[in-house]
């Protein structure tokens, strides 16, 4: 496959030519109402194949961000399902890949962007891309909280995945980034912990994994999901959904990012305040290695989140 773009993209119901897929410049302000996905296959070298983790899941949170942005698109679920795995077919992935579906009005708007035109469909389009794994990255990374506060569901919904928000997640992230930190987290409007930029946030202390609400103004994350699920089921830990205090964080014992992208990245230390011995802790480490073996296919378990390509 080209390595500097994919040869085909799966844009309005129909697999193209990567030169097909074109917008106009004047579209461009329009964009902020536009939603997307961000979605991982994983390469199984003993297998010679590519597995899809928790498509469907992904592409319901999809329909939630379209029907919460009063876009009008006339494709399904399964729709979607089905045209991301012949994307990949079709573009020869025989590697870690990462798709990222988005959909967004096409065609300038009369009247002002903002408006919905209920007669107007929007475009969507399906791109996949070479893109390898981090889960074996073997330190953590130092993080700082941002001065900027997560937007709450009444003023924006950060539960969906719009464009609109990251431009919080933005300022958020380049703020430490100057600060001389490698990721950010952010409070939400009770000062309590939300999440990350672009990924939701977990702890561990006194042996209990910790993790704040969906209703602490965080993304409705697939990987969160998982990384529950497996670890109260597949590994018997005691898992709590609540409230976090940012000085509780500073106490934890390990902590991490969970995410689609960063996958599972343990943070090492917070606003300078060393998490445990500043090394990946143990219960972070068996939480990622069961997390790796599950989405390539090497651990069997949880099969109905898993497609083969």
């Amino acid at each position: 496959m080209n390595h500097e773009h994919p040869e085909f993209l799966w844009y309005n119901g129909k697999i193209v030519p990567w030169d097909n897929v074109t917008i106009h410049a004047t579209v461009i302000p329009s964009l902020t109402s536009s939603v997307f996905e961000g979605i991982r296959a994983y390469w199984n070298p003993d297998e010679g194949r590519l597995y899809g983790f928790r498509f469907r899941e992904h592409y319901e949170r999809f329909a939630d961000s379209i029907k919460l942005m009063r876009m009008n698109v006339p494709y399904s679920v399964d729709e979607f399902v089905d045209g991301s795995v012949e994307t990949l077919r079709r573009n020869g992935h025989d590697s870690d890949a990462y798709l990222r579906p988005a959909a967004y009005s096409g065609y300038p708007h009369q009247g002002g962007h903002w408006m919905p035109d209920p007669d107007q469909v929007q475009d969507v389009f399906i791109h996949t891309k070479s893109w390898p794994s981090i889960l074996t990255r073997e330190d953590g990374i130092h993080c700082g909280f941002s001065s900027w506060t997560r937007i709450p569901d009444h003023i924006l919904p950060p539960r969906i995945k719009c464009h609109a928000n990251y431009a919080n997640s933005r300022l958020a992230s380049i703020e430490t980034s100057i600060n001389g930190y490698e990721g950010a987290l952010i409070l939400n409007m009770q000062g309590k912990v939300a999440e990350g930029p672009g990924a939701c946030v977990m702890m561990v202390r006194r042996g209990k994994v910790i993790t704040p609400p969906v209703t602490a103004g965080i993304l409705e994350s697939i990987t969160r999901d998982t990384l529950i699920e497996i670890s109260r089921d597949a590994l018997g830990l005691e898992v709590e959904e609540r409230d976090i205090d940012r000085t509780e964080l500073y106490v934890a014992d390990e902590a991490f990012f969970c995410g689609t992208g960063l996958e599972v990245i343990p943070i090492a230390s917070i606003d300078r305040y060393p998490l445990g011995d500043g090394q990946i802790g143990p219960l972070t480490l068996k939480i990622r290695s069961l997390y790796h073996d599950l989405v390539r296919g090497i651990d069997k378990r949880y099969a109905h989140w898993r497609i083969a390509i």
